[in-house]
């Protein structure tokens, strides 16, 4: 295995009776980055995340996962951790409390474990003494993470993490993550959010139907996408509609939006044709305040990708 790998994983197959969650997936994680996966329900990545935390074993294929063969169901690789589906708590105990007893059954001190200390990184030190039934979804998906950070793990698999949060929670828990893989942890999230996943993630791999139909960085993502639709607001909108129309490869679309608004601009073109644009509205002495993606790279390549595939399902 690639020394760089935290994840490898060669035509992984897992079935449930007649169905098939992950069909021959092949899948590279790199170590100290965070990694997204991205598909719609039932495409199979809570199979693969579970599989990555020893929940489950696959039925074919290989799996290495921080250098080492993945052992059998229900014994996660050593420097693993995370969760799926939500974190287990024990809600009749505090916050405090379910990290000292998960400190316990590994046999540790919750003294010289660093509860305090994973409290203090997810936000919740203030509410260490409260019980964990009455967390809200967001506090509760924070003491998961909190869970997960006392084993400090070399690979950290978390399903919807940002789930229930709030602005400001989620901005603490993305800047926890962002930090873990700068110290070289390897983090593997999924997300229905889109802009969780551009935010956070180097790298993505996006299923479809229990199939990768992309695996690799953001940017090669978006190189490869199709024309995308942008928003501009100018301070001359008629003047800008005209040099739009008459700049290749620029389409104008009839967005409902933009019509009511009178003052944006929706716009269907490829990254070139687009800077073009914006080069004759500057020479034009038409200024541009504001230029933004209707639908993000990532979302429109995920649409059109699943698409595809559902279409020769």
């Amino acid at each position: 295995m690639d020394a760089l790998l935290a994840v490898r994983a060669r035509g992984i197959t897992k079935c449930f009776g007649d169905v098939v969650a992950l069909d021959d997936v092949d899948l590279d994680v790199t170590q100290g980055r965070i990694h997204g996966l991205v598909g719609p329900n039932g495409a199979g990545k809570t199979t693969l995340l579970g599989l990555l935390l020893g929940l489950a074993v696959a039925d074919s294929g290989q799996l290495e996962i921080l250098g080492s063969p993945a052992g059998r169901a229900l014994a996660a690789a050593e420097g693993v951790a995370g969760f799926v589906d939500g974190p287990g708590l024990y809600p009749s105990l505090t916050a405090r409390q379910n990290l000292a007893a998960l400190a316990a059954l590994r046999g540790r001190d919750a003294r010289t474990a660093g509860v305090d200390d994973v409290l203090d990184q997810v936000g919740l030190t203030d509410v260490a003494d409260d019980r964990a039934r009455g967390f809200s979804l967001g506090m509760r998906q924070r003491l998961g993470l909190a869970a997960a950070l006392l084993t400090r793990p070399r690979l950290l698999v978390l399903d919807e993490p940002s789930n229930g949060l709030d602005p400001a929670g989620k901005k603490h828990v993305h800047g926890v993550l962002d930090r873990l893989a700068a110290d070289g942890t390897c983090v593997v999230l999924s997300s229905h959010r889109m802009d969780d996943l551009e935010a956070l993630c180097s790298d993505v791999t996006i299923l479809a139907t229990g199939r990768v139909v992309f695996s690799g960085p953001l940017g090669k993502l978006a190189a490869e996408n199709r024309e995308l639709d942008y928003r501009l607001l100018t301070s001359d909108p008629l003047a800008a509609r005209l040099l739009a129309a008459e700049t290749d490869g620029i389409h104008l679309v009839d967005d409902a939006g933009a019509r009511r608004d009178g003052e944006r601009l929706v716009v269907r073109a490829l990254v070139p044709a687009l800077d073009e644009l914006v080069v004759r509205l500057v020479r034009a002495g038409i200024a541009l305040r504001e230029l933004a993606p209707v639908v993000s790279p990532l979302e429109a390549a995920f649409l059109a990708l699943t698409e595809q595939q559902e279409a020769v399902r």
